[in-house]
């Protein structure tokens, strides 16, 4: 676990504890300290000291008598009391009738030194510390406060940096960045043609797809210095700060070139302005000040502006006009070529042994990100551990991807024996409808063991290749393999069960997106009824038609849905006795693959 350091207070808040410690000190500690060196007597002794000529100088005032001994070393004071005769006693004991036995000093010299020179000692520290800060950051109007300096991590020059032969499954974005690693090692070829390099270059994509990594690897190849700071790093309390910080690092930057600037999650200040009234000011003064110093730039001097997004539909159009962000590399999710080089590369850092099919795993993972893979990659490992095993093996994988799918093997759940037979049916039911319906991907395992997700079972179907293009009849083919574990329910106990529920709202999804999205509906055609937002995000979709069209689009919807439930239960009815003999067989086994289900199946 890292230890959370505290942050730093900034200089300012050190000039109010000094000040309020020395307004304490003037109104209460010097009154104090003058009055403790006058000792209080009472007036008995007094009279003693005056009838034994032990008094030197008295000062008798309204509320008390101040006196001192005949060597005067000490000073006294005692309450006065109703005594005519006093003057004459202390006149006949040699007393000597002064004012002001306890010296005050004039108001000027007690302001002087009470509070112009501590205030004026404290105001050149302070001075002398700014300046150490300002000499030492570039400072500009808050450094002296450490308010507007940037916080961006600085990576040097490493021969351990990450390379592009450490990232894996994107090619095409490494392509493109590569021009970049090329014109900061020689720049001179360029301008000899008078090409010049974009000023910035946008990464975009997904979560755990390696934009992070790419910009990294850049800087690695490039041997240069690299910038890195959060979008979520400019934006501060007070307005003004984020811009000073943008200034700041902008300067660092112009002085250590050439060198790479990498602002990750750029959305966090480059929203789009919206016009809006009550708008975040902050943000948008950061963001005109990174767009001012991205126009200031000029040609060809070695700084290169990367940044990283999971959401460019939300970036500001001044942000991504050429001139600004002149180049956008797309950083998708890898396909099976990449999944499988992703694969390799991670597995080099854990031990195998050696039988490993990368291409089989890349299959089984279809739609992971890098992040995910490597993820995949570690559980192997980590399960190979558990096992008391030197090497992860084919199975470790298998396994660590139904991992990172359905979580972990709950060992612990119990379920009743009619629980367990409805769950192997279900189960059996969508195995069964996929392999009696042409175009569906084969099914690679079916098991009953739950899951730490909530998943009673489930049926892994695994395409032989990646699919950019799905036709209708496959995505209905789908719907129906979706339903076949409720139309199994139906057909054997002749009731529905909860078991369900994810399947339920899988088919919904893909029908209304057939409907409204693909322009696959018989009523509506071609015609968009829903727009995405947040693609890389999986974000929700937006209504853009009327009430009345949404009501018929629900409809629609429910039809789809209801003609492919409906051809399950064909599907099944049809084959009921190996619908039974499978069901008995996974409820024995737990877990079987797919060549033992098409072994029975076709048997």
């Amino acid at each position: 676990m890292h230890e959370v350091q505290e942050p730093k207070k900034p200089l300012y808040y050190y000039y109010g504890v000094a000040l309020l410690i020395l307004m304490c000190f003037n109104l209460l500690a010097m009154p104090y300290m003058a009055e403790k060196q006058v000792k209080n007597i009472d007036y008995g002794t007094f009279m003693t000291m005056t009838d034994d000529k032990d008094i030197g100088r008295v000062e008798i005032q309204s509320n008390q008598i101040i006196f001192t001994d005949k060597a005067e070393k000490n000073i006294y004071k005692t309450g006065p009391l109703n005594d005519p005769g006093l003057v004459v006693r202390l006149h006949e004991a040699g007393a000597k009738f002064e004012g002001q036995i306890i010296k005050q000093m004039s108001p000027v010299l007690n302001i002087l030194l009470s509070w112009i020179i501590p205030i004026g000692i404290f105001f050149l520290i302070g001075q002398y510390m700014s300046k150490k800060m300002m000499d030492r950051t570039g400072g500009g109007n808050f450094m002296a406060f450490g308010m507007g300096k940037s916080n961006a991590k600085i990576y040097v020059k490493s021969s351990e940096g990450i390379k592009f032969s450490d990232v894996a499954g994107e090619d095409e974005a490494k392509e493109n960045l590569s021009e970049i690693v090329e014109y900061l090692h020689d720049p001179g070829k360029y301008k000899e043609i008078g090409a010049s390099m974009p000023k910035g270059i946008l990464l975009v994509g997904p979560p755990g797809t390696g934009k992070t990594m790419l910009a990294k690897a850049v800087a690695g190849e490039s041997n240069v210095p690299f910038f890195s700071i959060s979008g979520s790093e400019f934006v501060e309390m007070f307005v003004g700060m984020g811009a000073a910080k943008v200034r700041d690092l902008f300067k660092q930057a112009k002085e250590k070139a050439p060198c790479i600037v990498f602002i990750d999650e750029i959305d966090a200040i480059g929203q789009r302005r919206d016009g809006r009234a009550m708008g975040n000011d902050e943000r948008e003064q950061t963001l005109n000040q990174l767009l001012t110093e991205m126009d200031g730039f000029e040609g060809n001097n070695g700084v290169m502006i990367l940044a990283a997004t999971n959401r460019p539909e939300s970036l500001d159009p001044a942000l991504t006009r050429p001139g600004r962000f002149d180049r956008r590399v797309p950083v998708e999710l890898p396909d099976l070529k990449g999944r499988e080089a992703i694969l390799r590369v991670h597995a080099k850092r854990v031990k195998t042994d050696g039988s490993v099919d990368f291409n089989k795993i890349a299959r089984m993972s279809s739609g992971a990100s890098g992040a995910e893979l490597a993820n995949i990659v570690n559980e192997a490992a980590l399960r190979a551990v558990r096992a008391g095993r030197t090497a992860a093996t084919e199975a470790d994988m298998e396994e660590s991807i139904e991992v990172v799918i359905a979580g972990y093997q709950k060992k612990n759940a119990i379920l009743t024996e009619q629980e367990r037979r409805t769950v192997a049916y279900h189960e059996i039911g969508h195995a069964i409808v996929a392999a009696e319906q042409s175009g569906s991907a084969p099914v690679e395992k079916i098991t009953i063991i739950p899951r730490t997700s909530g998943a009673l079972g489930y049926t892994m179907q695994v395409e032989e290749g990646d699919r950019y293009i799905v036709t209708r009849e496959e995505l209905e083919n789908k719907i129906a393999t979706l339903t076949g574990g409720r139309a199994a329910e139906e057909t054997v106990f002749g009731t529905m069960s909860t078991g369900a529920a994810n399947d339920i709202e899988q088919a919904t999804k893909l029908a209304r997106a057939m409907v409204t999205r693909y322009g696959m509906s018989d009523e509506f055609g071609m015609v968009a009824l829903e727009t995405e937002g947040a693609r890389y995000l999986g974000g929700e979709s937006y209504a853009q038609c009327s009430p009345e069209t949404q009501t018929e689009i629900d409809r629609e919807v429910s039809a789809i849905v209801k003609a492919q439930h409906e051809k399950a239960l064909k599907i099944l009815s049809a084959n009921r006795a190996k619908l039974d003999e499978l069901s008995q067989y996974l409820y024995e086994k737990e877990t079987i693959t797919g060549e033992e289900f098409m072994k029975i199946l076709k048997g």
